[in-house]
């Protein structure tokens, strides 16, 4: 099994649809987590709607810190929050400089989702 991590600031948006399509896509192969170095508490309803459009729910996901977060990972992802996210253990890293969908118009909102999860499908696929 694979251990996956994504981390951006809050873990409300990007990190949350990260670790929700990592689930889809990769099933039982894969242990999905995400995080964030200052998390907002709560998980964003725009992101929450938007993988409803696609048949996921992240009502069950919670905002959490990296410091609830241990181990080794296979990969961590972080999303643009450079210098914000603290190193964590991995045997492989990368960093998607994708911007905060929070404030975006509801196209630009699913374009930067469908990003996230083509993203998410190369990544375990070079995984694999």
């Amino acid at each position: 099994m694979k251990r996956v991590l994504f981390v951006c600031v809050e873990n409300s948006n990007r990190s949350q649809m990260a670790e929700a399509f990592a689930r889809m896509h990769g099933g039982d192969a894969v242990e999905a987590s995400s995080a964030g170095s200052a998390p907002s508490g709560q998980v964003n309803p725009k992101a929450i709607r938007f993988m409803d459009e696609i048949g996921y729910d992240l009502r069950k996901h919670a905002s959490k810190s990296l410091d609830r977060i241990g181990g080794e990972f296979d990969a961590v992802v972080t999303m643009g929050c450079g210098d914000k996210c603290p190193w964590v253990p991995a045997r492989r890293r990368e960093d998607w400089a994708l911007p905060d969908p929070k404030h975006m118009d509801d196209d630009s909102y699913r374009a930067v989702r469908d990003e996230i999860s083509a993203r998410v499908q190369r990544l375990l696929a070079e995984l694999q």
